[in-house]
């Protein structure tokens, strides 16, 4: 399974969407999934615990859509 595919399938358990594939890398978390703040920081808290790291509040701003939760996380992984 690839990182966007992990993502995906975290979404689709965090905001109850029952087709994974409806999840896309362009899909924005709040506006496409209908995401609120607290789904937001609910799906923060599940990547910080799965992939031990921590999301800082600056970078929080950026992740809006699914590709820049991945992009986010693959650069974390490089470090």
């Amino acid at each position: 399974m690839n990182l966007f595919e992990e993502v995906q399938k975290i979404l689709a358990k965090q905001l109850r969407i029952s087709d994974p594939a409806r999840i896309k890398p362009e899909s924005a978390i709040q506006k496409d999934l209908g995401a609120d703040s607290l789904d937001v920081l609910q799906l923060l808290m599940k990547i910080e615990d799965q992939y031990g790291i921590v999301v800082p509040d600056e970078e929080l701003a950026g992740l809006k859509t699914v590709q820049d939760v991945v992009n986010f996380l693959e650069k974390q992984r490089k470090n």
